[in-house]
């Protein structure tokens, strides 16, 4: 029987150490709960992450008991956190799964399978796939090796070949009983896992191989503390020192010493040519380091290898840091750096186009100077707008510069100064404002100066996939090239979120660097702060008479066709909605204008307010939205009003674009309210009065509690003063039973008579 069963010991415990992986993190649990082969417990270890990992592993915890979340007071590295997992662990052997990474479908179903083939063994080692951004797998190094070994059972002290297998803990499996009798733990820094594997392969007696990849492991572009300079690459000299240590007790080991010795330096070697671990400035440092490390273990009598790979052997046990200069083997690493740099100031001289922007770059920047725009440079709006608002009245001596296309300067309101794009001016000031603000990216041609700084604040809660999972469909990737995309992206040093499930989506399909600013969406900030007043104003602005029900329908664009394509036969909805309710249509801003629409507007069937220029008041003004995919679904739940799902092709548009949930799922936190596919279900919803029953409601606050997150009235300053200010973000949101939105048409009317 399983533990899952309640009776024994799972066949496995898989310790899984969690530290700022939120974008990841769901997809690595998921992977191991989705598994062909059942019984094991997850030691999930949050190392006090401080993002909303805790709370995603709480999550999971409450759905599966094979999950266990375990929180740790204090951050301790990923060696503390597998610890503290193997403390709790029960299990027959022991997995360590890195939170980033996940398990192909049948991984434990393989290993159990080899397990009692073998016997239980010490070890059992099994293959990988490195896996890339751009949807790149590439085979691990070992597979041949792992093929040709077979059914057959070793001692590693006698097949070394497999002690030059990628030195990481999570391709292999571990007998607990072995693991804890022999008082491995983890140590602290960097290459503990290199510690672990070669201590523990020579300790066992009995090794297996499982030929069959059990782990994807994700080459994440940014994020990952081996491909981040600085002084704690030097705990490399600690890791091995402790192995030599660990093999001056075992003299039976003595032959292995030279082996052992040229990986140690042949790992040292590795980490020193790369720029992403050892910075110019620690070089002469860190060899050094090497070179003494290397006198302090080299075996009586032993031959470096031949070629060159010997002569940089014996130029680091000279220690003459500048006959390895010679050797050109740092140079060759600088040449390369030095390649790159000369590429890329050539590619930004083509980018370049305008001598105004040249001269302007070499001009100092202007802290004082912020360049906003929005959608394309289509005017003053969404989330760009809201801080550029908040900006004036929190930091007014910030002066603001909106980029508006040609043809829309009669947009801009009074007051507000702005710039045309490749006009004298927007040269100078794209070349000198220290901030730029934009809900979508700047052009290719502009080039981030040292000192600038790029607020993305995006402009949805993404339900469809977005960045690098584009890559997956090509209706919606259209020839996009995603390296420049991430190219951009790379600009960004904040983006601004409103929720948990955008946070973890934009960290994980636009892996950059950047900061998340886990504010809520500035746009959002007039449904809290809006009064009755402003709701009726809103109304009759529109031409919405006291006492009709407005409903706002906002489709949004199709990637698998062009052009705007009616979902529903508008004359009919409105006939069957009957006179008491009105029907505002507003297609997507890719759309041109609709000659169909446009004569049932002119007929008075409805209103169509696809031109309307600002989206929060037609939100305001409506009683109702019906929408199918938009991303306006999850600001109109902060109004807390009923919200329509129409769409009659969800699978199309699944298979065509792919989605981050199921919104026709029916479960709360899914769905916020009716589900319609007809015509006549979207009219019979409004007819029953389903639309605004018990049951809508129950699932719109299941919906609320997901996506309304941070939004509360004050992201907009949350933005202002944690960016321009340089302060903390706050205030910190309120509880969501704690908000107050703004009134319902309805209840804005009667509020005059409550006089």
């Amino acid at each position: 029987m399983s533990a899952t069963d309640g009776f024994g010991a799972p066949r496995f415990s898989i310790v899984i150490p969690v530290y700022k992986v939120r974008g990841y993190l769901r997809e690595c649990l998921d992977s191991v709960l989705a598994q062909t082969f059942g019984d094991f417990e997850v030691l999930a270890v949050d190392d006090r992450s401080p993002d909303e990992c805790g709370a995603i592993l709480d999550e999971y915890a409450a759905r599966d008991k094979r999950i266990v979340a375990i929180h740790r007071e204090e951050n301790g590295g990923i060696g503390q956190a597998r610890n503290t997992g193997v403390e709790r662990a029960t299990g027959d052997y022991l997995l360590f799964l890195d939170s980033d990474d996940t398990f192909t479908p049948d991984a434990l179903e393989r290993m159990a399978q080899r397990l009692d083939e073998a016997e239980d063994p010490d070890i059992l080692l099994f293959d990988h796939v490195r896996t890339y951004w751009w949807d790149k797998r590439q085979p691990s190094a070992s597979t041949e090796l792992l093929a040709e070994t077979g059914d057959e059972v070793f001692s590693p002290a006698e097949r070394t070949e497999f002690l030059k297998m990628f030195a990481v803990v999570w391709n292999r499996a571990f007998r607990r009983d072995f693991y804890v009798e022999g008082g491995f733990t983890y140590t602290d820094g960097l290459y503990e896992d290199a510690l672990m594997v070669y201590t523990t392969m020579l300790s066992a007696e009995r090794v297996a191989c499982l030929n069959h990849v059990c782990v994807e492991y994700r080459q994440r572009r940014q994020g990952s503390s081996m491909v981040t300079p600085g002084r704690k690459h030097f705990t490399i000299f600690e890791q091995y020192q402790r192995l030599f240590d660990f093999l001056a007790t075992r003299p039976h080991l003595d032959p292995l010493r030279p082996f052992l010795f040229e990986r140690m330096v042949s790992h040292f070697l590795f980490t020193f040519a790369r720029a992403s671990r050892v910075v110019p400035a620690d070089r002469a440092e860190y060899f050094r380091a090497a070179s003494a490390m290397y006198r302090a273990h080299l075996p009586a009598g032993y031959e470096p290898p031949a070629g060159v790979t010997g002569a940089k052997f014996q130029a680091l046990g000279r220690g003459s840091y500048s006959s390895f200069q010679a050797l050109k083997l740092v140079n060759k690493t600088r040449v390369t750096v030095r390649r790159r740099l000369k590429k890329a100031r050539t590619t930004v001289g083509k980018r370049a186009l305008t001598s105004l922007y040249q001269m302007h770059s070499k001009r100092p920047l202007d802290p004082k100077l912020a360049v906003y725009a929005a959608y394309w440079n289509r005017g003053v709006a969404c989330n760009p707008g809201a801080i550029y608002r908040k900006a004036q009245e929190l930091a007014p001596d910030i002066h603001a510069v909106w980029v508006v296309r040609r043809g829309l300067e009669d947009t801009v309101p009074e007051g507000v100064d702005y710039v045309v794009p490749g006009s004298p001016r927007y040269w100078e000031v794209m070349a000198r404002a220290t901030y730029f603000v934009n809900n979508v990216n700047f052009p290719d041609d502009i080039i981030k100066r040292p000192g600038q700084i790029h607020i993305q604040t995006h402009h949805g809660t993404p339900l469809k996939r977005m960045g690098i999972e584009q890559q997956r469909y090509p209706a919606a990737a259209k020839g996009m090239s995603f390296r420049k995309l991430l190219q951009r992206a790379d600009r960004w040093d904040y983006s601004v979120s409103s929720n948990q499930h955008s946070s973890e989506n934009w960290e994980r399909v636009y892996p950059c660097t950047f900061e998340s600013l886990d504010a809520g969406y500035p746009r959002n900030d007039v449904y809290f702060t809006a009064t009755a007043e402003d709701v009726l104003a809103a109304r009759e602005k529109l031409g919405i008479a006291p006492g009709k029900t407005a409903v706002l329908y906002a489709p949004t664009v199709r990637d698998y066709q062009a052009g705007f394509v009616p979902r529903m036969d508008l004359e009919k909805v409105t006939r069957g909605l009957g006179p008491d309710t009105v029907l505002m249509v507003r297609t997507h801003y890719f759309y041109g204008q609709d000659p169909s629409l446009q004569r049932l507007h002119e007929q008075g069937l409805l209103l169509d307010v696809s031109k309307y220029p600002v989206v929060e008041e037609l939100c305001l003004a409506a009683d109702a939205l019906i929408t199918d995919y938009s991303s306006i679904m999850f600001d109109y739940a902060c109004l807390d009003r009923p919200i329509i799902t129409y769409a009659d092709d969800w699978e199309v548009y699944v298979k065509s674009r792919g989605v981050t949930f199921d919104l026709f799922s029916g479960e709360p936190g899914e769905t916020p309210g009716v589900l319609a596919t007809t015509e006549d279900e979207l009219i019979e919803a409004f007819r029953s009065g389903d639309w605004e029953s018990e049951r809508t409601a129950a699932l719109r606050a299941a919906f609320r509690e997901r996506f309304v997150q941070y939004d509360d009235g004050h992201a907009a300053e949350r933005v202002v003063r944690r960016v321009f200010l340089g302060e903390e973000m706050s205030p910190e949101p309120q509880p969501l039973a704690l908000r107050t939105p703004a009134p319902s048409p309805a209840k804005a009317a009667a509020v005059p008579a409550a006089h």
